[in-house]
């Protein structure tokens, strides 16, 4: 098996994403996923489970379900890592937790810099410079895009990634980074559901070339154990989502993904569960008309549940908007 040049020039439109997995089930999460058609994993460093999903392709690999030039696998640079010295470490650290040799694409994680933590101290060094701090916060760092754009753009030509991109940028972090890039960003992540369904941001990705995944593509569902959203804000139980879904035969959550798709981005939701995992992959047999989709559009709050400006002062005791 090569595990050095993957060959996939596209990203594969439903991936699963390891975020909030727990540990012991990632492997074999990842081994099933890989068994029902799933060729498109989405890691970062800061999910703490690199290593189990890294187990789950090796033990799929050594049991012929497919080869690592048929996967795309994207991971992330941590917050802490954004200093020039420190980007290639980070990629080689995630690289040898996922037992490969290169990425499909990797991207910055956040347009937020942090002090470094060095891996011995702690890995993933998570928000908290010093967590057994009286009063632990978050310590920023004084580090350009620039700066960090410029590493990565070294680990393309060091062979340890195929592409580069960012996630959780806006228009105007998306159009400074392209004032200066040698290698442009191929792909932006960002939260991307009907509460939020960022018309203009995909409007100005489409004119730039530049693709699109979404990250939690039904919503609020991964932010209630969080306490970041509140059970009424499901879109499970929309009524207008639930009578498109019956005239369909489909879920309400396939729905949610098939809108998602056909506004032309890849989209990662997460699972650990058999049935949804083949749920969320089974949105290709039917289609959602432009009445539907514009209907589903409509519901948009700019409802975002992901959101450092909030979650960063209530968990970890430091003001840090992005998107303001």
């Amino acid at each position: 098996m090569n595990d050095t040049a993957p060959s996939l020039e596209k990203i594969p439109t439903v991936g699963l994403g390891m975020w909030k997995i727990e540990k012991p089930k990632v492997a074999d999460v990842v081994h099933k996923a890989i068994e029902v058609g799933y060729r498109h994993f989405d890691c970062a460093c800061d999910y703490g489970n690199e290593a189990q999903v890294g187990e789950g392709l090796a033990t799929a690999f050594d049991a012929g379900l497919c080869q690592r030039d048929e996967l795309w696998v994207t991971s992330k640079l941590w917050n802490t890592y954004h200093a020039a010295e420190h980007v290639q470490p980070a990629i080689e650290k995630t690289l040898q937790d996922l037992k490969l040799q290169q990425l499909d694409l990797y991207l910055v994680h956040f347009p937020i810099a942090t002090k470094y933590v060095p891996f011995d101290v702690r890995y993933p060094p998570e928000w908290f410079f010093d967590p057994e701090a009286s009063s632990p916060k978050m310590e920023l760092a004084q580090v350009s895009i620039r700066e960090t754009w410029e590493a990565m753009e070294a680990l393309v030509d060091a062979g340890l990634t195929k592409r580069i991109g960012v996630a959780n940028f806006n228009c105007q972090m998306l159009r400074d980074v392209l004032t200066y890039a040698r290698i442009r960003p191929s792909h932006l992540q960002v939260e991307l559901h009907p509460l939020l369904s960022q018309e203009k941001l995909l409007r100005f990705c489409e004119s730039q070339n530049i693709e699109v995944t979404g990250f939690s593509p039904l919503g609020a569902e991964s932010y209630f154990s969080l306490g970041m959203a509140d059970q009424s804000e499901s879109l499970l139980d929309n009524a207008l989502i639930s009578s498109i879904a019956k005239a369909h035969d489909k879920t309400t959550a396939q729905v949610m993904l098939r809108w998602a798709v056909q506004r032309g981005t890849s989209i990662v939701p997460k699972t650990s569960n058999y049935d949804r995992l083949v749920e969320n992959l089974s949105i290709f047999d039917f289609e959602l008309s432009a009445d539907e989709v514009s209907q589903i559009s409509s519901l948009n709050q700019n409802r975002r549940f992901n959101d450092p400006g909030d979650f960063c002062e209530s968990a970890f005791n430091t003001f840090c908007p992005i998107y303001e």
